[in-house]
């Protein structure tokens, strides 16, 4: 499983001109399964996720996590971070989980994420528009 978690002030996914979802201050997680993730992988992440503490305090250091700061997450399935550039200019996609396995880790993802933070979604499978106000501009991956 590999997530790219970006600090945001506001950040939203639209399908077919159709808003999907949206959030203020938060994190948006682009999110991609490999062949072999699990459940146990999922739970893992939704757990520590909110609560790393990225937002700075007082004296401009990361002092704050999620919880504290009241912030929400939009989740968004992506398999291209899986993708494999290292032979010829077309990227291969074969680490990516199927289809219906993604699927069902993406839905239980979110799920367990929502245990502890509100959570909006993009739709899986679908040609997507993510737009976002990155703070710092902030990025991590996690795996």
């Amino acid at each position: 499983m590999r997530v790219v978690l970006q600090r945001v002030s506001s950040a939203s996914v639209s399908v077919a001109g159709e808003l999907s979802g949206a959030i203020g201050q938060g994190y948006l997680l682009l999110c991609g399964w490999e062949k072999g993730d699990n459940q146990a992988q999922c739970d893992r992440l939704a757990e520590r996720i909110p609560r790393l503490r990225l937002w700075p305090g007082e004296q401009g250091k990361l002092a704050y996590d999620l919880l504290q700061t009241g912030g929400s997450v939009l989740v968004v399935p992506q398999f291209t971070l899986l993708a494999n550039t290292t032979d010829g200019l077309r990227p291969s996609f074969t680490r990516a989980a199927e289809p219906a396995l993604a699927r069902n880790l993406f839905d239980y993802f979110c799920d367990s994420l929502a245990r502890t933070v509100t959570v909006q979604r993009g739709v899986f499978g679908a040609d997507m528009r993510v737009e976002l106000c990155n703070v710092g501009p902030f990025t991590l991956t996690l795996e």
